[in-house]
């Protein structure tokens, strides 16, 4: 019995299934490329290019920047941006606290400024300890962003180590001001060093000099997008970010 000839759209359906499956993945890669990328404007007053799709805009601060005359920082403005709220640096290790915390935490207050104090983790210092030393220099108040844990070295712990020590400063903290705390850290260390054990609290993640969106895969409230921003009533240059979300979910990130 003579063996029946394949048609020849049987023959090439397998390579059209493929050219196909490339097709879809391909426009897949587009979209998400398209998605990763950020859109810039250059705002020439703050010197910087500043992310486009973000409403909120704020900037941080630590006796780095010397003495702020907080009233030109809340009357700046550059086109529709304003700077609408500002992290202070309040505390450093078990006994530190930053020079200029007291008078920036009065003042932003003063000039209606939202403001949020952090501290800057030591991973070799007790955590608890580390998170008694913010607690006894920073009374938050109704409208404050909660307790920011600053952690960006490992001090040469071991990542073990280092995770007891943050869950420490952030259990202590929240039991405290009953509120979770905000991490403040890189992508690559968040990736490293922290991960989906961490997952829970609000992040506030730097990452510089990119056209692109933080490469992370957890969602992030807040994106330090620049270290050299320029702002009036600053003499050096300072760092600037964005919140992600409208002003309905940054008042729900506030202390009640």
């Amino acid at each position: 019995m003579p063996r029946r000839r394949k048609s020849p759209i049987s023959r090439w359906l397998p390579v059209i299934c493929i050219l196909l499956v490339l097709a879809v993945g391909g426009w897949f890669v587009m979209k998400w490329l398209q998605y990763r990328k950020a859109r810039f404007t250059r705002y020439p007053e703050f010197g910087i290019n500043i992310p486009n799709e973000y409403e909120i805009h704020g900037i941080d601060v630590s006796r780095y920047q010397n003495i702020i005359a907080w009233e030109e920082v809340a009357k700046m403005r550059s086109s529709h941006i304003r700077l609408g709220f500002a992290f202070i640096k309040a505390t450093e290790g078990i006994g530190n606290m930053d020079p200029q915390f007291q008078r920036n935490w009065k003042k932003s207050r003063q000039e209606d400024i939202i403001r949020g104090a952090y501290h800057f983790f030591i991973a070799s210092k007790d955590g608890k300890m580390q998170a008694q030393n913010f607690i006894r220099r920073v009374e938050l108040e109704t409208g404050d962003f909660p307790p920011v844990l600053d952690v960006e070295q490992r001090n040469g712990v071991s990542k073990a180590t280092l995770q007891k020590e943050v869950k420490e400063w952030l259990e202590t903290a929240e039991a405290y001001y009953h509120v979770k705390p905000i991490i403040y850290t890189n992508v690559d260390f968040y990736n490293q060093n922290l991960g989906e054990d961490f997952d829970d609290y609000p992040l506030w993640v730097a990452h510089y000099y990119q056209q692109e969106k933080p490469r992370i895969a957890r969602r992030w409230s807040f994106w330090q997008h620049s270290d050299r921003g320029n702002v009036n009533g600053i003499t050096s240059k300072v760092d600037f970010n964005v919140f992600r979300g409208d002003s309905s979910d940054f008042r729900e990130l506030l202390m009640p």
